[in-house]
């Protein structure tokens, strides 16, 4: 993976707009050009939670979460507790 940088909210609000207005989401990728991926992410985003601001760090420890328990469902809750926090203190 590269290395990613925040986009501007007046380009989040630029692929909001450009959906709204029926452009495709590589007709919006070409023309403000950012990745197909990082379009539909946003716009996925924006119709899931009405907004494309950042998440807060809670919900982003509640995501890792989600991955630690599937992958390590003989561990006790408290190994699942400490691996969780050495991941969130990272980031």
């Amino acid at each position: 993976m590269g290395c990613s940088l925040e986009l501007s909210e007046f380009k989040h609000g630029t692929m909001i707009d450009f959906h709204l207005f029926n452009k495709s989401i590589c007709e919006i990728s070409l023309l403000l050009n950012i990745p197909q991926s990082t379009v539909s992410g946003i716009i996925t985003k924006w119709k899931q939670l009405g907004t494309t601001a950042t998440q807060p760090q809670s919900e982003r420890g509640q995501c890792m979460l989600k991955c630690i328990v599937p992958r390590s469902r003989q561990l006790s809750a408290e190994s699942i507790a400490k691996e969780l926090q050495s991941h969130v203190a990272f980031r």
